[in-house]
């Protein structure tokens, strides 16, 4: 049995302590007392373990092991859940990062490169709507205006709410110069690997997304006296549009998925004929001149729909980002281990966001994933089998040792 079998599972007990939710799961909102909680319990003990371990000055905990030169490989994911989330979406790639930090100095002691596990504030935007706090201020990517105005679901600034546990925005505008590589381990939150039974899922890129706000405007009239062939029904075209936008995706295949998450229609009678309807739209896609395409043919598709059933339409991007190709090297290495060690893998697309993707851009960076059992995340039922954790964490050794001690670049 590998040692890091009890140490996931004792882990997983001791990070989750503070964020247990009598409904179910762990809710463990950014800047909120259990993660203040949690994120404390994390500086104190790795202290107590004679490690370097302190808050930066936006609410991200570093725990460093010094090499020989300051020339550092970050190791690092977030303690933030959704509401009732799981009990590994983001602390299992915390806490393997802490194991093998452990793990590494006890067989090998001193480093020639310094290894950083650092704890990120914030990725979810479940409190405010706001992702990526933690990486984004790392790399020098956020300004005070962006969030000046943002609150929480009980009227709390975004500021006040970080000054309420003495943290502020982050002030350089660039990423310190000794982090020198990136290393994420995160569950898949998805289906593929169980599906395709690999161990361990090996990203590529990370897709670009983009997210809409459609409204369709009709006509309210009376539901009993309004013959069909003379309404302007609302809900009418953008079922049509929805039906549409879906077999559009299916078309393109993997990796192109469409979500229509959200809907509203007023005046919302049983008996009225729909005259607003507002539906989002979710794409995502590895590639930026496939998202393109897409958006060019959603866009033809919906105005086609509204002309035939005589709406007005308006669609409002409210949200994109590009692709992120992650390191080849690093990617090479990993695949590498894997066939050195017998480890079924497969490279892949990641199909959500995740910190790895503010780093990409700036230093090389690699991003690792072990199976969700029946692809569920973001739910108390989220789970992976012991043994894969297992897999992901030896393999986030094996690479970090290559790295830090060998040092393989």
């Amino acid at each position: 049995m590998s040692s890091y079998e009890n140490l996931i599972s004792r882990g997983l007990e001791w990070i989750s302590q503070f964020a247990e939710d009598p409904r179910g799961g762990l809710t463990r909102l950014a800047f909120t007392e259990p993660w203040m909680q949690t994120q404390k319990l994390i500086v104190e003990t790795m202290k107590e373990r004679d490690f370097e371990s302190f808050f930066d000055e936006v609410g991200n905990v570093h725990v460093r092991l010094e090499g020989e030169v300051e020339d550092t490989i970050i190791i690092a994911s977030h303690i933030d859940t959704v509401i009732q989330g799981g009990r590994l979406d983001g602390q299992f790639g915390v806490l393997a990062g802490l194991l093998v930090l452990e793990k590494l100095r006890e067989k090998y002691e001193k480093p020639k490169y310094s290894i950083e596990v650092i704890s990120m504030a914030e990725e979810e935007g479940s409190r405010f709507p706001f992702n990526f706090w933690g990486s984004k201020n790392i790399v020098g990517a956020v300004a005070r205006e962006e969030i000046e105005e943002l609150v929480d679901e009980e009227g709390i600034g975004f500021l006040n709410g970080l000054a309420r546990v003495g943290f502020d925005v982050k002030k350089e505008k660039e990423i310190k110069k000794y982090y020198k590589a990136y290393c994420e381990l995160h569950i898949e939150q998805g289906g593929v690997l169980e599906t395709c039974e690999k161990k361990i899922g090996i990203v590529h890129t990370i897709v670009g997304q983009r997210r809409y706000e459609v409204f369709v405007r009709g006509e309210a009239n009376h539901a009993g006296t309004t013959p069909m062939a003379l309404r302007r029904d609302a809900l009418d075209g953008a079922a049509r549009m929805i039906l549409g936008l879906k077999d559009m995706a299916r078309t393109y295949g993997d990796p192109m998925v469409a979500t229509v998450g959200q809907l509203d229609l007023s005046p919302g009678s049983s008996n009225v004929v729909p005259a607003k309807v507002r539906f989002s739209v979710d794409i995502r896609h590895s590639s930026e001149k496939v998202l393109e395409d897409f958006d060019e043919q959603m866009q033809f598709l919906f105005e086609k729909i509204s002309r035939e059933e005589n709406l007005e339409l308006s669609i409002v991007l409210n949200e994109g980002s590009l692709p992120v190709p992650l390191d080849a090297s690093f990617q090479q290495e990993l695949k590498k281990i894997c066939e050195d060690k017998h480890i079924p893998y497969l490279s892949m697309v990641s199909g959500a966001g995740h910190d790895a993707q503010n780093f990409a851009p700036v230093i090389p960076t690699a991003l690792l994933f072990v199976p969700s059992k029946g692809g569920i995340s973001h739910s108390p039922m989220e789970d992976t089998d012991i043994e894969d954790l297992v897999v992901g964490a030896e393999l986030l050794e094996n690479f970090i040792y290559r790295w830090a001690y060998k040092g393989i670049r």
